[in-house]
């Protein structure tokens, strides 16, 4: 399978991941998790998120020669990316254990039983953003 192939096909997945999380906690109940998450880091990733999408298909079906297929491009692409894998491992703190006589309860939602999901998607996007990174770097995309 060629490198390229595998940054479109991760390239769609992360649009989905974005979505994805504003529709499980852009809403007013909280997700599920340990800790409640900052609306400013939801909403970050998702802005931030539709922005390095945007960027990057247009730096990606662009040809090389012009402006949209420039390096620039794809390196603001990729800084969009890195605060959008920044922003869900963030997320992901929601999950981390409480111990002691004060933690709370554990929320539930119906999304999953426990952070797996979670762990799936953004540790997911964590990888391809350093796989984008690397095919950009070696210029296979």
């Amino acid at each position: 399978m060629s490198t390229a192939l595998i940054v479109y096909v991760l390239t769609a997945l992360a649009a989905l991941v974005i979505v994805l999380t504003r529709v499980r906690l852009g809403g007013t109940e909280e997700g599920a998790g340990q800790f409640s998450i900052s609306r400013g880091v939801i909403l970050v990733h998702f802005f931030a998120g539709l922005i390095a999408e945007a960027i990057w298909v247009t730096f990606l079906i662009a040809p090389e020669d012009s402006t949209a297929g420039g390096s620039l491009v794809g390196i603001i692409a990729l800084a969009f990316w890195w605060i959008v894998s920044l922003c869900g491992l963030l997320i992901l703190t929601r999950w981390l254990p409480s111990h002691g006589r004060h933690a709370g309860e554990k929320v539930a939602d119906s999304w999953s039983e426990g952070p797996g999901l979670s762990v799936l998607a953004h540790g997911g996007m964590s990888v391809a953003v350093v796989l984008f990174t690397m095919a950009y770097l070696t210029k296979h995309v």
